[in-house]
């Protein structure tokens, strides 16, 4: 009960561990944070570049997403997990910018890892940076160079887009900017802010090329009907959430038979059960039956002889979209439905996509309450990659019915609230200065991996870009195709308001929060078998 230590060893367990101090616990922290923020950093802008990632159950990830990165590495560091904390929060709050996040982040702390050598207080540190973002968060709207003024028109949605999917696919922005703009305001609601980002599917078809992407109004599912029929036009839609075959016991029972007229009579019983059952539904005006189960081929024989329709959907998700899609009811009973349980579409057909069969339930009125994207893509990394971005711009139109203006990109922004921040410190008395000004530096990050990136000499540019904002040019940025600098608010590069301000909110918030821990109390580890060796064996194994 009582040890020998002193100290903080005489309080904890044997085999504790502690760490305190700027030393000990902040520079370690900051070292963690820097080393994930380097791992993204390269993938930052439209030539970022790509990782292969291998998750805990081997599935191979080839991408430049960083929400998709850090949720895959699985990083187990408290402080690095605050700033893929942040990471994700930015990505519920406006769904782009990830990234942005991780890498000012780790910035943040670099820059601050200087000053706390020089021999600054963090609480100074901490004051400098909460003044410094706050003064960042009021520039941005001095910085405003474009606001959508009309959602519902589809070249402006497309054009507010673009940006979001140059970042992901350089050269295809402009295809799929299109397509995406389409998609969405198929689905978009009366009121824009109830735009519902689950309504725009994706369906990837592997084959092809990019080019051979469309937009469906309905939902298309990757999987061929059931029976013979596959085509029903005006189709009037049953849906169960439950299996479509012959009833059984859910306890084993013994029925004892006396005769072959008794043995056909009970097999004869159960298929008139059936036959009744799916006459019902038949009789009910329904021509298409979707199953969330398995569909015995007695079932499938009988939905044959009424001529109707059988779809097997497995997955309970994408049966809840398809309700939404067509306006049915899942029914968990198998009987004839009412007439407010019944979906409609105006056509249900199997089609061949390249070598993959699917199943389209089309809508094509107004009202239409689902699209669908069918991606084409030759290899399933880059169909996930798209997929991914397509998610991203979706996510950014719902947050552009909030808040519609946007600010420069390729690094414009950036520079210009460095430049301001840089003049703020200057004015600001004591040492928050050092602080607000480390700050201001930690903004450079932005176009200076976009240059370096590009291939482009960041020095170079950034003192192009610096003399051009001091010339009070303020929507100069980074041309990433021909180098150098030019005004890319004209070119059309734009990001959007709400995701810079996200952005430089979430990290600074999380770099802060790493800044405030001075100690690391670790418990001793809890006893229990040790773990198994790479092939499963025991460590004493031979």
């Amino acid at each position: 009960m009582f040890s020998n230590n002193y100290g903080l060893g005489s309080l904890l367990k044997e085999g504790a561990k502690h760490f305190s101090g700027v030393d000990e616990a902040i520079i370690r922290n900051i070292e963690a944070c820097k080393q994930m923020s380097q791992i993204t950093r390269t993938s930052l802008g439209p030539n970022g570049m790509n990782k292969i990632v291998i998750n805990h159950l081997d599935k191979l990830f080839v991408t430049s997403d960083a929400a998709t990165i850090v949720k895959e590495l699985e990083i187990v560091h408290p402080a690095a997990k605050m700033i893929v904390l942040a990471a994700k929060m930015q990505e519920q709050e406006v769904g782009d910018g990830t990234n942005l996040v991780i890498v000012l982040a780790g910035e943040l702390l670099t820059q601050a890892e200087s000053i706390l050598r020089m021999g600054l207080h963090p609480s100074e540190v901490i004051s400098g940076y909460e003044k410094a973002s706050k003064k960042a968060i009021e520039i941005l709207d001095d910085l405003v160079c474009y606001t959508l003024d009309d959602i519902r028109n589809k070249d402006k949605l497309a054009y507010s887009i673009r940006t979001v999917i140059a970042a992901k696919h350089f050269g295809y922005e402009d295809l799929l900017s299109g397509l995406i703009a389409e998609a969405c305001l198929t689905v978009m609601p009366r009121n824009p802010k109830n735009f519902n980002v689950d309504n725009v599917r994706v369906a990837k078809i592997l084959g092809s090329n990019l080019f051979e992407t469309r937009v469906l109004r309905g939902l298309v599912v990757t999987r061929d009907a059931e029976g013979s029929i596959k085509h029903v036009k005006n189709a009037k839609v049953a849906v169960f959430g439950c299996p479509l075959d012959t009833a059984s016991t859910e306890t084993k029972g013994t029925v004892l038979l006396h005769n072959a007229d008794e043995l056909m009579n009970y097999s004869k019983g159960e298929e008139n059960a059936l036959e009744k059952v799916i006459k019902e539904v038949a009789d009910a005006g329904v021509n298409v039956i979707v199953s969330g189960g398995s569909i015995g081929e007695l079932a499938l024989h009988y939905i044959e002889k009424y001529e109707m329709m059988a779809v097997k959907i497995l997955s309970k998700f994408e049966l809840r979209r398809l309700c939404r899609a067509i306006g049915a009811t899942a029914l968990v009973r198998v009987g004839a439905p009412t007439a407010e349980e019944v979906g409609s579409a105006d056509e249900v057909t199997t089609e061949e996509i390249g070598s993959q069969k699917v199943t389209i339930f089309r809508r094509d009125t107004e009202d239409s309450k689902v699209a669908t994207l069918v991606v084409r893509g030759s290899t399933q990394n880059l169909l996930d990659d798209v997929e991914r971005a397509v998610d991203d711009a979706v996510n950014v139109v719902k947050s552009f019915a909030k808040d519609a203006r946007f600010v420069p990109g390729a690094g414009a922004t950036e520079i210009e609230l460095a430049h301001r921040i840089q003049q703020f410190g200057a004015a600001t008395p004591g040492l928050d200065q050092y602080a607000i000004n480390k700050f201001a530096e930690t903004l450079e990050i932005i176009p200076r991996t976009l240059a370096e990136n590009a291939g482009l000499s960041a020095t170079d540019t950034l003192s192009g870009l610096y003399a051009a904002h001091h010339k009070g040019e303020k929507n100069v940025g980074i041309d990433v195709e021909a180098g150098g600098v030019k005004d890319v608010a004209e070119a059309g590069v734009l990001d959007h308001l709400a995701t810079k301000m996200w952005a430089i909110k979430l990290a600074a918030d999380a770099a802060l929060t790493v800044l405030r821990v001075d100690q690391i109390i670790m418990a001793k580890p809890a006893g229990g078998p040790a773990p198994k060796g790479p092939a499963g064996q025991d460590e004493y194994d031979d």
